[in-house]
């Protein structure tokens, strides 16, 4: 498990192997839970389910994409990263953190 970030703005990726596809798990800030999944399969376009209203997906599907172009294998990335009543500086804080998971792929 790689991790980014401290405190409430901490956030983490645990990688799987799933025989010769990838399976991440994204989860961070004071209530993780999942609120995208985002595939990415060689020949098919990337696609992604978002959960409820959450925005998860915008920082999952760099994370999938780059591990694809790495592994060139099936890729899938779910979870999600919340603050309560997050301002826009700590939804930045988040979304830079989330940045930060993918040097470590």
């Amino acid at each position: 498990m790689i991790t980014c970030g401290e405190g409430k703005y901490k956030v983490w990726l645990k990688k799987e192997m799933l025989g010769a596809d990838i399976l991440y798990t994204l989860g961070g800030g004071e209530r993780p839970h999942i609120g995208a999944v985002v595939v990415k399969e060689q020949g098919r376009r990337i696609r992604t389910l978002r959960l409820g209203n959450h925005y998860d997906h915008i920082v999952l599907k760099p994370i999938v994409m780059a591990a694809y172009k790495k592994y060139r294998c099936t890729v899938v990335g779910v979870g999600g990263v919340h603050i309560d009543n997050a301002t826009k500086d700590e939804i930045r804080i988040l979304v830079n953190n989330c940045k930060g998971l993918i040097a470590c792929i």
